[in-house]
């Protein structure tokens, strides 16, 4: 066997190695990822991942830059239909390949948009403020001065910083704002540009709040929602284009059931002073931030939006009351859970705990991933720095999906407390465990999604005996040779 061979096998080996712990041995409850069904990842390896379709309107035309395009032009556009259903919006601009890179997009368009009847010779202005969720307590790292928010904000010249104020936030509860403030904060300060949005995301949004107070101002701000984490849980869980948000953005891959990609949408009426942010924000789009812009997941987001738009209510719901019955069971077994009991702990599809009785929480993550259970270590709001953080978050969407029901996650709750405070080794019961949720649901099963598939497979790999190939290794695919 050649190098070059040997190099080969020996990825191969790590890859089948890494999906098994990960699909079958392990409880993924990272928030901000899931796993596509199998119909979405065979339309990541179709043949338009290795294809471009660039276009953009000129003079009221929408003008593609090359040829062979009609299939994914078709997939653009019906994409575009399911995610206006699912958002219950007027436009769709999906051809952002990450959340962080549609929120970018929406400050450099909101850069040219406060630009645009700027005198000729006058020096162009940035957005004079923005008001956002302090990272420390929640907020995303995209609509931070040190994240796609960086250059796009004028400095305040009293600290040299960027000119940005944060949501103010419940003394009894640093998930929660608080009202009062935030009302005077808004009067005395005008922001250009309200973002609401958090990575750390347990409680619904004050946006009809906001947007009653700012609605009348002579220049209202423009009101965004990075609905990131939650994007699955549309309608269920805060619907804020309904209560006065002007767009929405975020990831698909978190709660929502596609592909790594982002979006934006939003109404912008034609005709409105509004809408001019909307033509701003597609040309931000193409050529502003993309090129190519991963055909192969944009056909698995139109498989992803089949699939939300069909099982979302039963998903939605289930996800909400397994992450509320997951959060009480952890605080009945003795581990402390942040937000308010009264309120279920959660809206949303996350979990928090606080694990420094136990550890450092870099620590604990690592503990609980040598046992099988993948979460993530998190400085909640009393944190000093994330180097030394006392949380761990966790999220259900993702076994949601496998199965899991409210039961499951109490089992699993105290399979986490014996790691926690036994530091028991739990990783042989989490392995055994797994097995009863090795089945995706919410999507096409498994007798009608695998004869798919294999069509899928056949017609993109381009070997003539693909076939005699793959009827020769079934025994392997089968498992009766690993």
């Amino acid at each position: 066997m050649s190098k070059f061979e040997e190099k080969i096998q020996s990825l191969f080996q790590r890859i089948e190695t890494n999906n098994t712990w990960r699909q079958k041995e392990s409880f993924n409850l990272i928030p901000s990822e899931s796993t596509p069904s199998l119909l979405v990842k065979m339309c990541e390896i179709s043949d338009p991942a290795g294809r471009y379709a660039e276009h953009r309107t000129m003079k009221g035309e929408e003008i593609y830059f090359y040829q062979g395009i009609d299939f994914i032009k078709d997939v653009e556009i019906e994409a575009r239909k399911e995610l206006r259903d699912f958002f219950g919006c007027s436009e769709v601009e999906l051809r952002t390949i990450s959340g962080q890179m549609a929120n970018e997009v929406v400050f450099k368009a909101m850069v040219k948009f406060l630009n645009r009847n700027r005198p000729k010779g006058q020096p162009s202005r940035k957005m004079s403020l923005v008001m956002n969720n302090d990272l420390t307590k929640g907020g995303h790292l995209s609509a931070q001065p040190m994240g796609a928010l960086f250059n796009y904000v004028d400095e305040d010249p009293a600290t040299g910083k960027e000119h940005v104020i944060n949501f103010p936030v419940s003394r009894d509860n640093p998930y929660k704002p608080d009202i009062g403030r935030l009302g005077e904060l808004l009067e005395k300060h005008r922001p250009d540009l309200i973002v609401f949005g958090k990575s750390m995301f347990i409680y619904r949004e004050p946006v009809k709040f906001v947007a009653d107070i700012v609605k009348d101002w002579e220049k209202p701000p423009v009101i965004m929602f990075d609905m990131a984490h939650v994007l699955g849980l549309y309608g269920a869980f805060q619907a804020p284009l309904a209560e006065g948000v002007n767009l929405v953005t975020g990831s698909t891959h978190k709660t929502f059931f596609g592909p790594q990609r982002g979006l934006v949408v939003g109404n912008f009426p034609k005709g409105t002073p509004i809408r001019k942010l909307w033509l701003d924000i597609k040309g931000r789009t193409f050529p502003g931030s993309t090129s190519n812009h991963h055909l192969g997941t944009l056909l698995g987001l139109l498989m992803a939006s089949y699939e939300m738009n069909e099982f979302k209510d039963d998903y939605q719901a289930q996800v909400r009351s397994n992450a509320k019955t997951f959060a009480k069971a952890l605080k009945d077994k003795g581990i402390p859970v942040e937000g308010d009991e009264a309120d279920g702990f959660t809206e949303t599809h996350q979990v928090l705990i606080r694990v420094r009785e136990y550890g450092n929480g870099m620590d604990i993550a690592r503990r609980m991933e040598e046992n099988n259970i993948v979460t993530n270590y998190q400085a909640l709001p009393d944190d000093e720095t994330f180097l030394e953080p006392s949380g761990i978050r966790m999220g259900v969407q993702e076994m949601t999906r496998f199965g899991m029901k409210e039961k499951d996650f109490d089992t699993l709750s105290g399979l986490i407390a014996d790691v926690l405070k036994e530091n028991k080794s739990v990783k042989d019961e989490v392995k055994k465990y797994r097995q009863n949720f090795l089945n995706m649901f919410y999507c096409l099963p498994p007798e009608k999604a695998v004869p798919l598939a294999a069509r899928v497979i056949r017609s993109a790999i381009p070997y003539p005996k693909f076939t005699e190939m793959f009827q020769e290794n079934l025994e392997y695919l089968n498992g009766k040779r690993i």
